[in-house]
């Protein structure tokens, strides 16, 4: 029987910029397993965030899904639904989102309204997917913020935004995508605007929620750190395509893409020769409308060849689950 609750199969989500197409997201391969979290990583502007926005259809009018497949499984073995075929604002679309699959956000500054109060925020979610009176939403509410180690939660609940710190508000947008308890949290760089012990404090938490809830996670985020120390399984984006993915120790100890390999390298090692450089990858991100005919990461690559021009990279499996699009893997190398 299949533990893959989300499986996305060749995921394309473009938009429509004047008469320019940007291919954000361009043939993504992912699966999410039960009660696991799944990294996505890799620059800024490789699609990671386009590629959460998808699987809920939360993509603005300029935005598109023009090709794939996202399956959900809510049970294993079970009935299976094709997220992809819903249309943006559909019921059926709108049943999924914060009851299956709720999603925590970048800032919870600007994810917050600051003009209505901390519960109601936090139930508003519960009215809409479930049939329940005033005093039980509230009830579960603050047993939330209180799980979530807010102080005062019954006190909390009739707050404003403004009255909450960064890390506060960040708990209670944990709050809101948690009240239903989903089966899977995707969380888009939920540690990004907070201070390094914060950031500690809110993974922590998701860890926690994991085991208490079998809850299953994708954590988007830049920060191989965060990966390291959060996720059982990672995906590497480049360029809107997911060019390595495995577990997390195959990742780290074994990375094959050169893509990957030089993330490695630019990352800060604790006890590391201080007088050591960390390396960067050479030239820039393309833009994302260039219309590419063969690997997309060719002309950064100091691995790359004359073949590496002979149309995209196909993937390559290994037994162990470890997958790598490169051409180097196709030649045996």
């Amino acid at each position: 029987m299949s533990d893959v609750i989300l499986k996305i199969e060749d995921l394309k989500t473009h938009f429509k910029v004047g008469k320019h197409t940007v291919y954000a997201v361009n043939g993504v391969d992912l699966e999410l397993h039960r009660g696991r979290t799944l990294g996505i990583v890799g620059e800024s502007g490789c699609g990671k965030s386009v590629t959460a926005h998808s699987i809920l259809q939360l993509l603005p009018k300029a935005g598109k899904i023009a090709g794939g497949k996202i399956t959900y499984t809510p049970e294993a073995g079970g009935r299976q639904l094709e997220l992809s075929s819903y249309k943006r604002n559909s019921t059926d679309i709108r049943g999924v989102r914060g009851k299956d699959i709720a999603m925590v956000f970048q800032d919870p500054m600007s994810s917050l309204n600051p003009v209505y109060r901390i519960g109601k925020q936090i139930t508003e979610n519960l009215y809409k997917h479930e049939k329940i009176s005033r005093p039980a939403a509230r009830a579960r509410a603050v047993a939330m913020l209180e799980k979530l180690g807010i102080p005062l939660p019954d006190k909390r609940f009739d707050q404003y935004p403004h009255e909450f710190s960064g890390g506060m508000r960040q708990r209670v947008m944990i709050a809101i995508a948690m009240i239903c308890n989903p089966n899977i949290l995707i969380a888009d760089e939920p540690t990004t605007a907070l201070d390094v012990t914060i950031q500690a404090q809110i993974l922590a938490l998701m860890k926690e929620l994991r085991r208490d809830f079998g809850t299953s996670v994708i954590l988007i985020t830049h920060n191989m750190g965060i990966v390291a120390e959060s996720c059982d399984d990672v995906a590497v984006m480049y360029m809107g395509k997911v060019v390595e993915s495995g577990s997390l120790d195959q990742i780290f100890n074994n990375p094959l893409h050169p893509y990957t390999r030089a993330l490695m390298k630019s990352v800060p090692v604790l006890g590391k020769d201080r007088r050591a450089r960390l390396e960067s990858i050479d030239g820039n991100t393309p833009d994302a409308a260039t219309k590419f005919f063969y690997c997309e990461f060719q002309p950064r690559c100091n691995e790359a060849g004359a073949f590496c021009k002979e149309g995209f990279p196909v993937c390559t499996s290994f037994d162990t689950g470890h997958t790598v699009r490169c051409k180097l893997y196709e030649r045996g190398g």
